[in-house]
């Protein structure tokens, strides 16, 4: 019986999580206060974060120890399968052997609570007693939900609208951790109040969601806000799925060829490909190769410019690959793909040739996610289906140039709350859309003018 999965033991759990910035060969520039167009420090951080995630966002430390609370709640999922898609194969007829990790088994079904929990934690130790937040699909609020429940936190959650209507059973989910959920644009803050003002029936965005959520952790002295994606130490905290990954290929006698995720944020992707590019920059022969949607194409339409994190220009201005903070996308229904931008770290790294990216129609990406689910039996998120798109993609070539492949992608959710999204595609009822790019073009040029 050819071996399908391999499976490490508690004692195998990562105890370090790595940081990339100790070894990018050109250090990322540094995030601006978006009211004194001056670069930020860490007191500027401190209204919002804890010193401990404010100390590993800036550091160039290269490895952080986990603490043991964070461990113990770890090791309930942790580590997770690696597993070999060898029906997948059967149906390409491809001579790659294709492998993913599989972060759907954590109680949350995604990656997300591999930083939801240490960033529970450390607010925890700092004296927090609540967390505002945002979410795109419903993971990521599903993660802090659960994280601040284990850590006796409250937990505010703005969901942006259009998933919040697509998804009903994540507002369950997150209400079963404790957790209260509102729709954004919501009436609960002035950033809120101002969007349905202008758009009574606005869909929502990230951006948006994370100004309501910046704005009520900035409003309130028992309250901090945490972020899903994009920042230094949420992707660090991810990083323990390449680390992983990497025991678990060496036991198996393989090295991928590509290693593949879904970007959005940037933070699953970083999970899977940091460890790697840490490799590839050691001397490593390996491609990285990033995933995003075509109607939020950050990387692959936007530029790498300063611009606000956020709509109402109340967190950070980062130096990012942006589509504008003011673009405002489709209701596609891969929900936690709608963000403006791209994480600091993989936009330095994309710029630097380490890290490839390609943009993927979503009805290509349905398709490809219910080939998985019908050779694999594994139902992923909608976002989880661009990184398979990426890897049958890959598969396909190494058939048509008659050639062995190691593929390894991240299959970073199920899709268990995505089922209307499924139930849009088998009705004939989505369609691509390619973000134009003279819409594009009028949100870039709203870019923030910042000298240094």
């Amino acid at each position: 019986m050819q071996q399908v999965k391999v499976v490490l033991g508690d004692a195998d759990l990562p105890r370090q999580w790595y940081n990339i910035q100790a070894d990018m060969p050109t250090p990322l520039d540094p995030p601006i206060h978006p009211g004194t167009g001056q670069p930020i420090g860490p007191a500027d951080l401190a209204a919002i974060f804890p010193m401990a995630l404010i100390e590993q966002e800036m550091s160039p430390k290269q490895f952080w120890e986990i603490p043991d609370e964070v461990l113990q709640i770890y090791a309930l999922w942790r580590p997770t399968p690696l597993q070999r898609a060898l029906r997948l194969e059967k149906v390409l007829g491809t001579p790659a052997r294709i492998y993913f990790k599989n972060e759907s088994v954590s109680p949350a079904g995604s990656h997300k609570p591999n930083t939801s929990i240490p960033q529970a934690f450390y607010n925890q130790q700092a004296g927090i007693k609540r967390i505002a937040t945002e979410t795109g699909a419903g993971q990521w609020g599903s993660a802090m939900s659960l994280a601040t429940n284990l850590f006796g936190l409250k937990c505010t959650v703005y969901m942006v609208r259009v998933s919040y209507d697509q998804k009903p059973y994540r507002k369950s989910m997150i209400n079963t951790w404790g957790a209260t959920i509102y729709p954004s644009p919501s009436p609960e803050t002035n950033a809120g109040r101002a969007a349905l003002a202008a758009d009574p029936n606005s869909p929502g965005s990230l951006g948006l969601a994370i100004s309501e959520a910046v704005e009520d952790a900035a409003t309130h002295d028992d309250t901090n806000y945490s972020l899903g994606s994009v920042l230094n130490h949420v992707c660090m905290h991810q990083t323990v799925i390449g680390e992983e990954a990497l025991k678990q290929m060496k036991m198996l006698g393989e090295w991928p060829d590509v290693v593949i995720g879904c970007i959005g944020g940037g933070s699953n992707f970083a999970g899977i490909a940091f460890p790697y590019i840490r490799e590839k920059i050691a001397g490593k022969a390996v491609r990285i190769l990033a995933v995003e949607p075509a109607s939020c194409p950050s990387v692959t339409k936007g530029v790498y410019a300063y611009d606000y994190g956020d709509t109402a220009h109340m967190a950070p201005i980062i130096k990012m690959h942006t589509l504008g903070h003011t673009f405002m996308p489709p209701g596609i229904h891969a929900g936690g793909l709608r963000y403006h931008g791209m994480a600091p770290l993989v936009s330095r790294l994309v710029q630097d040739q380490l890290i490839e990216a390609v943009a993927i129609h979503q009805m290509e990406c349905f398709e490809a996610g219910v080939l998985f689910a019908r050779s694999e039996g594994i139902i992923p998120a909608p976002e989880s289906t661009h990184a398979i798109r990426g890897a049958i993609d890959e598969a396909l070539k190494a058939k048509e140039e008659g050639k062995e492949k190691v593929i390894l992608f991240n299959l970073s959710g199920h899709g268990h709350f995505d089922m209307s999204a499924y139930d849009a595609y088998f009705a004939g009822q989505l369609s691509n859309f390619a973000y134009p790019q003279a819409m594009v073009d009028a949100a870039l040029s709203k870019l923030p003018q910042v000298k240094l």
